[in-house]
């Protein structure tokens, strides 16, 4: 079970948006370099970072930022939030990103996501983010007519390395993780199921780790991160503790 901290960047600032309005975002820290090494200082071993105004153009809008992060922690990083094309793609994998996030794309053109993964294994994962059940993309302002199980199946023998998955009605709002939606999508396909959105407290974490939850690869949290309602020392420990029973 991995917790990823989240940096959404806006304007080359930390962010967190309530529901996917960019509109309604708050500003939580203006260096995304110290951002990211922070999160690494505290123990956390991945980063997920969105470019949110890439999401909405099209194109990476955030590069500046994005590459302070990448020079500022020796965590692997997955990247999504814009990057619709092989170059684009390429362009972060050389950068040192660890995995690049394919969301729009995967929606318009899944041919992409299929070539990208044979030409990348390991590298691509498809981010599906659904309001009211149905895949929404361009940055969440257009819902489309796919459920979140229907596009992931479509990837089943791609070789995605993970579905990043979030609720866009719990994204961040501290409501909690959607954890039966969630499951439902993991357990219809083999690709491992990142949860995103909505991620609030240390009793999320706790139900993260109960048995049912172990066909998860992990957990994406923001806000619960940056307003303290989550201790990093405290989740993390609860995870390694959990693992070790396990073991």
């Amino acid at each position: 079970m991995i917790i990823f901290p989240a940096i959404d960047l806006k304007d080359g600032q930390c962010v967190r948006l309530k529901l996917g309005d960019m509109d309604q975002a708050t500003i939580f820290n203006d260096d995304p370099g110290a951002q990211a090494r922070a999160f690494q200082d505290q123990g956390f071993e991945w980063l997920h970072v969105v470019d949110l105004n890439g999401a909405f153009a099209g194109k990476a809008e955030n590069t500046a930022a994005v590459e302070s992060i990448i020079k500022n922690t020796t965590n692997p990083i997955q990247l999504g939030g814009g990057i619709r094309d092989m170059a684009g793609i390429e362009h972060w994998l050389d950068k040192g990103i660890s995995r690049v996030i394919l969301g729009t794309v995967a929606v318009r053109d899944p041919d992409l996501v299929k070539a990208a993964c044979k030409a990348h294994p390991g590298k691509i994962a498809v981010g599906i983010d659904a309001k009211g059940g149905k895949v929404a993309v361009e940055g969440w302002a257009e819902t489309s007519e796919l459920t979140a199980i229907d596009l992931a199946k479509q990837f089943e023998d791609a070789g995605v390395s993970a579905i990043i998955f979030t609720d866009i009605d719990r994204d961040g709002i501290l409501k909690g993780l959607n954890i039966p939606s969630t499951l439902e999508l993991a357990n219809a396909v083999s690709i491992p199921v990142i949860a995103s959105g909505g991620l609030a407290s240390i009793d999320d974490v706790k139900r993260l780790i109960e048995p049912d939850c172990t066909i998860l690869e992990g957990a994406i949290t923001g806000r619960a991160l940056y307003d303290g309602r989550l201790d990093p020392a405290e989740a993390l420990a609860l995870i390694a503790a959990a693992q070790k029973g396990t073991n």
